[in-house]
């Protein structure tokens, strides 16, 4: 094989962006100062080192955050043939198989300069994706999205892992495209238009993933599993992975053993990293499992952080989606497994400090709130960095097992919508001005975005086909996993990588997402609980009080303290006739919400949105 591999003085995590004009030489002075306006936008995502390369119409830009290889992990990274650079990468992610693929890749000839799963991933596209790309990307193990550039063949490829673990946007010009990993590098871009629009709108209110609709108008994401093309005559997308119905016909026992056995593999290769690595630990079943597993394989004692609040414990109101606090949970898990644990309490005045806020909205670029949720996910990771550089998370689980309250309540199951859609998202309209309620017909949207999902949930086979209730739950099963889970893994991201600490998601894992959710309903909830399959494969690594507890939800403060910094930010934004928002809102609607005792802190989004649309300057174009 007549070729070599280089390296650009760059690295490998993490954050990813370029622009490619088919009409323009971008080496000039004023191209290459915007691409570098672009990465400098994520060097929080990678502090660690950065770096460009430019050739014609193409400009790629990276950001790195070192896990593995620290010197060798560089980028983008070239392959050159004839000496000339014929591919160009810039990736961000992390692909658990490399190991594996650098033996096949050997055996059939390819020689390494690096230890990274970057260079892993480049060879895999010279070897298997010449012909076709979902060739070389099926190979894939992880989380991931990565641009390729092929200087021969013209043509750019932005590619994004299965379940959309980590982001990638993309903003077609006139002669080309601008990509980035957050949406501020592609905004850093002259190209772009801060502006939205009534469909952007419709996002920010909305509670369901849309990858076609990423709140600026003109921009979209990659949608997860698949690859965008880019030529000079066109922009494409490609699926490579998508949800099937597997046929599943293992037995309850046989289905239970082989979960374990895919988390325990899974585990085993998320740890890897040549940096501090924890767990997150809540005290419930998804991540004391994690947590259990990863002590059990990890060389060293396994460190733990877990979230409270200040007298959260003791004043504990129990609720529908909160029945018990973490606290005493937590403490018998770590206990039970032996972890270095350490709690992080936080207390009303940090979450409602503005710098804390402004950072949160900062690092998601878009106004998709999750309340206070925000700033004590955000204040989290800020006390984990001092520690830790790599943290193993929960997300996916729920999504996967059946863990929410929505896939056994009867109501939410039969509902024809959304399962996690209720009655309390109503009170953010309910601050809008009629006419614009009217106008974005906010139903109708949600409607129409149901309709689509549903329309491309795999049909059952065998026998479970003709069961009415299995097929429902095949439904709700895929809406979790296509439009909920995506937007728990984007707010995941975002808060981590904004203070450099990388987020690993085991139950992302495609061969036990591929697996599980091939299962019938009967067996996801064979015991007539929540989780079953998760609960029988790890019920021997926990404490009783941990497999016999029920399902609580992300905890939020209980202190009145912060409900009341919360109205009056509130009532200021009411009184302001020049705020952004000030246009969208009927007054008097909004007033009357300051008296309200229920859900008040939905009015949240709307404090988010005017933060957005000030910090950002969007344009509104309803």
């Amino acid at each position: 094989m007549d070729s070599t591999f280089t390296q650009a003085r760059s690295q490998n995590m993490c954050g990813i962006c370029g622009w490619i004009d088919f009409d323009r030489d971008l080496g000039s002075p004023d191209a290459r100062r915007e691409l570098a306006d672009m990465t400098a936008t994520m060097a929080y995502r990678g502090p660690d080192d950065e770096g460009a390369w430019i050739d014609g119409p193409a400009a790629l830009g990276h950001r790195r955050l070192a896990i593995i290889d620290f010197q060798g992990g560089r980028q983008p990274i070239t392959h050159q043939e004839d000496g000339r650079p014929a591919l160009v990468l810039v990736y961000t992610g992390e692909t658990y198989n490399h190991r594996e693929l650098r033996q096949r890749l050997a055996s059939q000839g390819h020689r390494f300069d690096t230890s990274s799963d970057t260079e892993v991933v480049l060879r895999a596209h010279r070897e298997w994706g010449q012909r076709d790309p979902r060739r070389a990307v099926s190979e894939l193990n992880g989380m991931f999205a990565y641009a390729l550039w092929d200087s021969g063949k013209r043509e750019l490829l932005l590619i994004r892992d299965r379940l959309g673990i980590k982001p990638l946007y993309y903003y077609p010009t006139q002669h080309g495209v601008l990509f980035g990993s957050e949406p501020k590098a592609i905004l850093a871009n002259s190209l772009a238009e801060r502006a939205m629009d009534a469909d952007g709108l419709r996002r920010t209110l909305s509670l369901v993933a849309d990858p076609h609709n990423t709140v600026f108008r003109g921009m979209r994401e990659v949608r997860p599993g698949h690859i965008v093309r880019v030529t000079r005559e066109s922009i494409k997308e490609m699926s490579y992975w998508q949800l099937t119905d597997s046929g599943h016909t293992d037995d309850v026992p046989t289905t239970v053993r082989r979960v374990r056995e895919l988390l325990e593999d899974t585990i085993q290769r998320q740890l890897v990293a040549d940096v501090p690595l924890c767990t997150l630990l809540s005290g419930g079943l998804d991540s004391s499992a994690m947590t259990a597993l990863a002590a059990r394989f990890s060389d060293e004692r396994i460190r733990s952080f877990a979230l409270d609040f200040v007298g959260y414990t003791d004043n504990f109101i129990p609720g529908p989606a909160h029945p018990t606090p973490d606290g005493p949970f937590v403490q018998d898990v770590a206990k039970f497994v032996g972890t270095d644990h350490t709690d992080i309490t936080l207390s009303a005045d940090e979450l409602m400090d503005s710098n804390v806020r402004a950072a949160t909205l900062h690092a998601r670029d878009l106004p998709l709130t999750y309340g206070n949720q925000d700033s004590s996910v955000y204040l989290l990771f800020r006390a984990i960095r001092q520690h830790s550089t790599v943290a193993l998370s929960g997300e996916g689980a729920d999504e996967l097992f059946g863990g929410y309250r929505s896939f056994h309540d009867p109501s939410y199951v039969q509902a024809d919508t959304f399962p996690w859609i209720d009655d309390s998202d109503d009170i953010v309209r309910r601050c809008l001005d009629p006419g614009l309620v009217e106008k974005l017909d906010l139903p109708g949207y949600l409607d129409e975005q149901y309709r689509r999902a549903l329309a491309e949930v795999p049909a059952l086979t065998g026998p479970a086909s003709a069961d009415p209730h299995e097929r429902r739950m095949r439904e709700i099963s895929y809406l979790f996993l296509t439009r909920y889970l995506p937007m728990e893994l984007d707010h995941k991201d975002r808060m981590s990588m904004a203070l450099g600490l990388e987020v690993r998601v085991p139950y992302c894992d495609h061969r036990l997402v591929e697996y599980v959710f091939g299962t019938q309903w009967a067996q996801k909830a064979f015991d007539g609980r929540e989780k079953s399959l998760l609960r029988a494969a790890t019920m021997d690594l926990l404490p009783q009080s941990v497999v016999q507890r029920v399902k609580s939800a992300y905890p939020i403060i209980q202190d009145a303290t912060y409900d009341r910094m919360l109205r009056t930010r509130f009532s200021a934004l009411l009184n302001d006739r020049n705020a952004a928002v000030a246009p969208l809102l009927s007054l008097d609607q909004s007033r009357a919400l300051l008296d309200a005792t229920d859900n008040f802190r939905r009015v949240e989004k709307i404090l988010t949105l005017q933060d957005f649309l000030t910090d950002y300057n969007v344009s509104l174009t309803i």
